[in-house]
């Protein structure tokens, strides 16, 4: 028969004492760990691509007004594209840069989040389509990382097939997630979701509304290269890439009891 290993008074340590003064000098593992609330997470992921963003803006006004203005029309416009704007002038491009790739991690982070989040809450049935809502938000960082680090003025081509994604990918995500949370669910949300739900939907109308005009204002300015209606593309543009954001920050209201246990492993003797 085998010993019964538990009754050794050196189970427990794991290994023999050379002599009386190494008995119970293991060093047994241990783990600090520092709690961030995923609330406050996820409001400082959204922070840093909207401070980027407005920094890129008005630092293009201020000081690089007719480069970031001046399209191919030669029109009067008064506001920069949010393109031009992140990637054609430094220090920018350089801020938007670093910004965005700072938020990156938490943003795949967060769609691992959700995965979770969907699965506990969703009907079984339609876990398929919250998979491809999941892939859309992973496609549409992979897509926010390509136009900001192929920028406009060095790679045209490669940043507007980024672009072009980017916004597919979000517009579809916000329709998908908002449809599976509002009538696919397994349980009867609580009042921090319902408050989630509802700022989902006004954003998102809000997002879809100002697009559409985006693009109205966009093929109009092509197409008879009017005066200030670049302008007006520019802004609805922002209305959209800020809305985007507020939908991306409802993350907060839905994970709120969640909480991110970041730790290192020591050992005390």
């Amino acid at each position: 028969m085998i010993p019964n290993r538990g009754s050794s008074p050196f189970s427990k340590i794991g290994y023999l004492p050379l002599n009386e003064k190494d008995v119970g000098r293991e060093k047994s593992p241990s783990i600090i760990f520092c709690t961030v609330p995923f609330e406050r997470l996820a409001k400082v992921t959204v922070a840093l691509p909207l401070v980027a963003f407005i920094f890129c803006i008005v630092w293009s006004i201020l000081f690089n007004f007719d480069t970031t203005v001046s399209t191919h029309c030669k029109v009067t416009n008064w506001l920069p594209s949010i393109s031009a704007a992140i990637g054609n002038e430094s220090p920018q491009r350089e801020v938007w840069k670093l910004l965005i790739a700072l938020h990156a991690p938490t943003r795949f982070l967060v769609v691992w989040m959700y995965i979770e989040y969907f699965w506990k809450v969703l009907r079984s049935e339609i876990l398929w389509l919250a998979g491809i809502t999941c892939l859309l938000n992973v496609i549409e960082n992979l897509a926010l990382l390509g136009l900001t680090f192929f920028t406009s003025a060095d790679h045209y081509p490669i940043h507007e097939k980024c672009f072009i994604t980017f916004i597919a990918t979000s517009e579809l995500y916000m329709l998908l997630s908002s449809f599976l949370l509002s009538r696919r669910r397994a349980r009867i949300a609580n009042n921090v979701e319902s408050r989630s739900l509802r700022l989902k939907v006004k954003l998102l109308t809000v997002n879809a509304v100002s697009f559409i005009i985006a693009g109205y204002f966009f093929v109009r300015h092509n197409n008879y290269c009017e005066p200030y209606m670049y302008t007006l593309f520019s802004f609805f543009e922002y209305i959209v890439v800020i809305t985007n954001m507020g939908y991306h920050m409802t993350a907060s209201y839905d994970l709120f009891d969640r909480v991110l246990h970041v730790g290192c492993p020591t050992h005390v003797t």
